[in-house]
């Protein structure tokens, strides 16, 4: 379980409301919503706060942290290295579908699914004037080049690892993160 669902059950079990929580915890009451609706995770100290005015031990909260991050890892190991892979077939949709699928329950899916993108459209840009113009050379050297750099990836995605993808055009942009 989330640790913010978790608070939520607990606070809810005794009966407190959001205001009162804030008030016991010195924590604002818009802070208390973000962290029950799951839109940041608390510090440390901030659960501790928390777990005291709740009447619980912290370790509940430490647990359920491990649990979520256990389920977490799970998921990335999964769902990623797929979507990565998934990019073999140059079609820009089962990327999408993935990433659309798993958006709420995989952790960073989202720039995953952008870099895998950007780069589909950009080999598809490369290689859609050398099928034109029947530059079989190079056309086989981009569609060969094209599946190892996706093979490696998944491989380096697997691992826990960074990977790169070159000659990629951003079409997508990732978000800014402050």
């Amino acid at each position: 379980m989330r640790t913010g669902q978790l608070i939520k059950e607990l606070r809810l079990k005794k009966g407190i409301t959001q205001e009162t929580l804030a008030a016991k915890t010195d924590i604002s009451v818009r802070t208390i919503q973000r962290i029950e609706n799951g839109e940041v995770d608390p510090r440390a100290y901030t659960l501790q706060s928390i777990a005291i005015a709740l009447e619980v031990d912290f370790e509940v909260f430490a647990d359920s942290e491990m649990e979520v991050k256990a389920t977490d890892e799970k998921e990335r190991g999964t769902w990623l290295p797929l979507l990565h892979l998934s990019g073999l077939l140059l079609l820009i949709i089962p990327p999408i579908i993935l990433w659309i699928w798993k958006r709420d329950q995989v952790k960073h899916i989202r720039g995953h699914a952008i870099d895998i993108i950007n780069f589909q459209l950009s080999m598809s840009l490369y290689l859609l004037p050398c099928a034109l113009f029947s530059v079989y050379p190079i056309l086989i050297v981009l569609g060969i080049f094209s599946q190892v750099v996706i093979i490696v990836n998944t491989v380096r995605v697997t691992g826990d690892q960074p990977y790169r993808y070159p000659l990629t055009i951003r079409f997508l942009k990732q978000e800014l993160t402050a």
